[in-house]
C-alpha cells in the first residue's frame, strides 16, 4: 500500500476517545508502517501470539482473552489500517485486500515475529492466512474464527450479500448498533462497550475502511483478490503444521463455513471438534475467556518440535 501525493485524506483518531473503556487497560504500541501509524497490544512473554480482528472490530474485541492468553504467551493484538487507534484512510479505493495485506506482512516484519501462532477471524482470519500460506516458514499453528474465504466461483452466502448491500447503502455504518445486532439472542452486551466499539469513529469520515472491507470480497472470479485466496485456499490444503478451526453455533453468516474449513485443511481433523455454543458472528466479545482457554489446550497439543514443520 505504497502512498502518493494523491494520498492526503489519512485520519487519526483523537486519542481521548480511547480514555477509560471498559475492559481495555492495555498499554498502546505503535509501528510505523508506509508512512502509517499501525497500532498494537503487547502483552505476556513468551511464544507468539498473533490476533487479528474482523470488520467494524478492532483490538477491543480481544480484550477478554488477551489476560487469559498472555499469562502464558507474548500476545499482539493488531489495529488494521482504518480501524482501531491505527490510522485511517478517508478514501474508500485505497482499502483494499492487497494493501491491507502488504501492511500486515510489513507490521510482521517490523517486529521481527516468527513461530507465531495466528488467531484470526472474519476478516483479519482472510488476511491472515494469506500471510500464513505464502511466508509459512514465520508460523507454527492456525486458529481460524468465523470466516469465510470466498474465490468468486462459488456465490457467497444469502445472509452475507443482504450484509453487503446494507453496507453499500447505509448513509453512516451504526457500527454499534450492527455488534449488538451480531451476537447471540440472549447474550447482553452494554452501553459503554457498544461505545468502546464506537470510539475509533469519530464520525462517518472515519469508517471508509468499515465500509469497504465488506465489499472488496470478490464475488466474481476475475475480481480483485479472488486469484490470491485461491492460493491461500491451496496453501491450507497443503498445509502440515497444526490448526484449529473454532467456529460459533450462531453466526448468520459463516458457521456453516465450518466443516469445509475442517475439511480443506489436512490438520484441522487431528484436532477435536469444537463449535462454541451460544454465541453469534462476535464469539470474542460473546465467548472470550473460554475460547482463550481452548486456544491455550491447543497449543499445548501442538509443542513446538511438532509444530515447526514447514
Amino acid at each position: 500500500m505504497k502512498r502518493t501525493e494523491a494520498d492526503t485524506r489519512v485520519l487519526r483518531t483523537p486519542d481521548e476517545r480511547f480514555t477509560d473503556l471498559p475492559g481495555y487497560a492495555f498499554q498502546p504500541h505503535y509501528a510505523e508502517i508506509n508512512g502509517l501509524r499501525v497500532h498494537y497490544l503487547d502483552e505476556g512473554t513468551g511464544s507468539t501470539i498473533l490476533c487479528l480482528h474482523g470488520v467494524l472490530e478492532w483490538s477491543y474485541s480481544y480484550r477478554k482473552m488477551i489476560p487469559v492468553l498472555a499469562r502464558q504467551h507474548r500476545v499482539i493484538a493488531m489495529d488494521f489500517v482504518g480501524f482501531g487507534r491505527s490510522d485511517k484512510y478517508a478514501d474508500r479505493k485505497q482499502h483494499t485486500f492487497e494493501g491491507h495485506y502488504e501492511i500486515l506482512s510489513a507490521f510482521i516484519d517490523s517486529l521481527g515475529l516468527e513461530k507465531i501462532t495466528l488467531v484470526g477471524s472474519d476478516w483479519g482470519a482472510v488476511v491472515g492466512l494469506r500471510a500464513a500460506t505464502e511466508r509459512p516458514q514465520l508460523f507454527e499453528r492456525l486458529v481460524i474464527m468465523n470466516t469465510t474465504l470466498p474465490t468468486g466461483d462459488v456465490p457467497l452466502n444469502f445472509t452475507f450479500m443482504l450484509w453487503r448491500q446494507f453496507v453499500d447503502l447505509a448513509p453512516d455504518l451504526p457500527i454499534g448498533r450492527v455488534i449488538s445486532m451480531g451476537v447471540a439472542h440472549g447474550y447482553r452486551i452494554t452501553k459503554r462497550e457498544i461505545e468502546a466499539y464506537e470510539a475509533p469513529f469519530p464520525d462517518s469520515s472515519y469508517k471508509a475502511g468499515a465500509v469497504e472491507l465488506p465489499l472488496s470480497l470478490p464475488t466474481n472470479f476475475d475480481d480483485p483478490g479472488a486469484a490470491e485466496i485461491r492460493r491461500t485456499r491451496e496453501g491450507l490444503s497443503r498445509w502440515q503444521k497444526p490448526a484449529f478451526v473454532l467456529f460459533s453455533d450462531e453466526d448468520p453468516m459463516f458457521s456453516k463455513e465450518y466443516r469445509s474449513f475442517r475439511t480443506l485443511i489436512p490438520t484441522a481433523k487431528d484436532q477435536p471438534e469444537t463449535i462454541i455454543q451460544g454465541a453469534g458472528h462476535f464469539l470474542q466479545e460473546e465467548k472470550g475467556e473460554e475460547i482463550a482457554r481452548h486456544i491455550l489446550k491447543f497449543i499445548e497439543r501442538t509443542p513446538g518440535d511438532s509444530a515447526s514443520r514447514d
